[in-house]
């Protein structure tokens, strides 16, 4: 299986940590280094995003009912950088419960300097909803801006699960979908939102 690869700075190098403000649905914060050995697939969203809502959630969801915890770790990342107001964590904390989002969900650290988090900055993240995979040696996989289908996300997934005692290269294996570049002011269609 084969997806176009890109010189995207956050693809083919060390995940760098999560920048959380708050974590839902753990006791436990959890941080990248701690999960390496598993393979983590991180959805970006906004609560108020169409796509997130339709396609996103309901995509991670799948993945985290079907794969071992021991194999795949399902983070959530609540990033916002639309309609902050609307999108506060106490809204997100009733809406994690009434969709049973039952897998750890973080809200990106807002940012004083601009609308845009300090997660989404730092992977450079598009929009929503963004699909981020990282590999059991923490490596960035995938970087996904938009709907993608079932089929080739399990199919990547589940080559990534099979890599357990095989060496990942930092560069040659990275893949990545979706290499577009980010356009003007935020907006949302069915699909996605941009910033």
């Amino acid at each position: 299986m084969s997806f176009p690869r890109s010189d995207s700075p956050a693809v083919s190098t060390l995940a760098p940590e999560l920048d959380v403000l708050q974590w839902f649905n753990t006791d436990t914060a959890p941080t990248l280094a701690s999960l390496r050995g598993r393979v983590v697939v991180l959805h970006a969203f906004q609560m108020l995003c169409p796509g997130c809502v339709s396609h996103g959630l309901p995509q991670a969801m799948k993945i985290h009912h079907a794969f071992s915890r021991q194999d795949v770790q399902v983070l959530g990342l609540h990033t916002v950088f639309e309609h902050h107001a609307a999108m506060a964590p106490h809204a997100l904390q009733a809406f994690l419960h009434e969709y049973r989002i039952a897998f750890p969900v973080g809200v990106d650290r807002p940012l004083a300097d601009g609308p845009v988090p300090s997660t989404m900055q730092t992977y450079a993240l598009r929009g929503t909803p963004s699909l981020v995979v990282i590999d059991r040696q923490g490596v960035v996989r995938l970087n996904h801006f938009g709907l993608i289908d079932d089929l080739p996300l399990g199919a990547l997934i589940g080559t990534l699960v099979a890599e357990q005692g095989r060496a990942t290269a930092l560069s040659s294996d990275a893949v990545v979908v979706d290499t577009a570049h980010r356009t003007g002011a935020p907006s949302c269609d069915a699909q996605q939102c941009a910033i």
